[in-house]
């Protein structure tokens, strides 16, 4: 797929991202290498792909879910400017 200058204003007007006069013709090369290489990629086989969520077969290390924290929250809602039945209160900002 070819761009030509009409196309690159008006991407540049889309995205508000300023291309100088002189910086179009290389900007809407570079475009077009990109749309030809979705071209390709589009055009490719995938119909036995299966979808995957991640292309390496890594197992994430997970820690025990085991609490290590001493519960604090009542010395901390005590210096709070504002607290209520365990819960901190804060001013509304959404109307």
């Amino acid at each position: 797929m070819s761009l030509g200058k009409a196309e690159v204003e008006y991407i540049s007007r889309l995205t508000q991202i300023e291309v100088r006069e002189e910086a179009v013709e290389g900007v809407a090369q570079k475009l077009s290498n990109i749309l030809d290489l979705f071209a390709q990629m589009e055009a490719a086989d995938t119909q036995d792909v299966l979808p995957m969520a991640h292309p390496l077969d890594a197992v994430q290390r997970l820690r025990p879910d085991v609490v290590t924290e001493v519960d604090q929250h009542e010395k901390l809602q005590a210096i709070a400017p504002a607290a209520a039945e365990a819960h901190y209160l804060v001013p509304q900002v959404i109307e």
